[in-house]
């Protein structure tokens, strides 16, 4: 890092400031609209502001790292990596049914609930919550878009990083569509096919656009770039596994989620595609999917995942890829303050308990 380059827990708390002041333009535009447009925009700000924030700490650490000097450009560029995140956690959420996110209500079920307690009818209360949270998605995520484009940035940095973000939304977009597909069961799924799923919905937004965004910002030259796509998207990899393991097997009081919402919703995760081949899979194989599945079933379910070996299989991939991405890391030309960080998110995306 130069002796020039700003803190990083001073660049950390004007992130936070920026991104209030971000939502808070938003926020005074809609309450020129509607109540309720107003009550959406107080609910995107909750969930923006909220988490802990670690794709935008991840690119500022990154240009930090990198001796990165457009700490400005940094900030909006991080508050629009949250801000996609948050998107398409919203689309993700209405494709998925889920009303509750970490123990709160998500937009949708937050919207129809209330709408409930005024007087609609159930079927029109969740029509509305559905509504509310595709269009709130949508305008985050054109927020987004628009921080990068009008960054303060030389043109030729400012063309690369709007197309990290459009191949970063066509990608996760992919992702997302392969992840519905194979949750519908109309193709065997092989480990290739759920590993690339992973790749595409989950590694591209969450590791390697923020890295990208990062190097191009600190003017990095090309064969570091390459490094840090290879490097963010298998720990993005990584940082899935582990989350699909949590879905099934971690504490929910920790993970905020249900660990049998999975198994209702019958995602095809490489635990359910290894454990398919178990003998005892022929017994349970109808309760997968089931959307009325009880906790009782659950627990059956699981057994039979645990019992087949996939739990066993899942960990020991996560430990391999972990130790070859160490070695990768070692390997590349990075400044030692960057491969210190990637180190150091592999081992928390391997080990998290949330």
């Amino acid at each position: 890092m130069t002796d020039s380059a700003t803190p990083i827990g001073d660049i950390a708390f004007s992130f936070e400031d920026r991104l209030a002041q971000v939502l808070a333009e938003a926020r005074k535009r809609s309450r020129t609209v509607s109540a309720q447009y107003g009550q959406l925009w107080d609910s995107l700000t909750h969930m923006a502001t909220g988490g802990k924030l670690i794709r935008p700490r991840m690119l500022l650490d990154a240009h930090a790292a990198l001796g990165g000097r457009d700490e400005h450009a940094a900030v909006d560029a991080a508050c629009a990596m949250q801000l996609l995140h948050i998107a398409l956690v919203i689309h993700d959420d209405v494709i998925d049914n889920d009303t509750i996110r970490r123990g709160e209500a998500t937009i949708s079920g937050e919207f129809a609930s209330e709408a409930m307690s005024r007087g609609a009818l159930r079927r029109d209360a969740n029509a509305w919550g559905i509504a509310t949270s595709i269009l709130g998605g949508d305008l985050i995520l054109t927020l987004s878009h628009s921080l990068l484009a009008r960054l303060d940035i030389e043109d030729t940095k400012r063309r690369a990083i709007l197309d990290i973000f459009d191949d970063t939304v066509v990608e996760s977009a992919a992702g997302e569509h392969s992840d519905v597909w194979l949750s519908l069961h109309l193709e065997g799924a092989n480990s290739p096919d759920v590993l690339a799923m992973v790749d595409q919905k989950t590694a591209v937004y969450s590791f390697q656009a923020p890295l990208l965004i990062a190097a191009v910002l600190a003017g990095a030259d090309s064969g570091l770039i390459d490094d840090l796509a290879n490097i963010s998207r298998q720990i993005g990899v990584i940082y899935q596994l582990r989350d699909d393991v949590l879905g099934l097997f971690g504490d929910e009081r920790e993970t905020g989620k249900s660990n049998v919402s999975d198994l209702r919703e019958g995602k095809e995760t490489l635990l359910i595609t290894f454990a398919r081949s178990d003998p005892s899979w022929p017994e349970v194989h109808t309760l997968f999917g089931d959307r009325m599945l009880s906790n009782a079933d659950g627990d059956r379910l699981r057994k039979v995942i645990e019992e087949s070996g996939a739990l066993v299989f899942v960990e020991s991939m996560i430990t391999q890829r972990c130790e070859n991405l160490y070695r990768l890391i070692g390997e590349a030309a990075l400044p030692p303050a960057l491969s210190n960080q990637l180190i150091q998110l592999t081992s928390d995306a391997s080990s998290r308990t949330a």
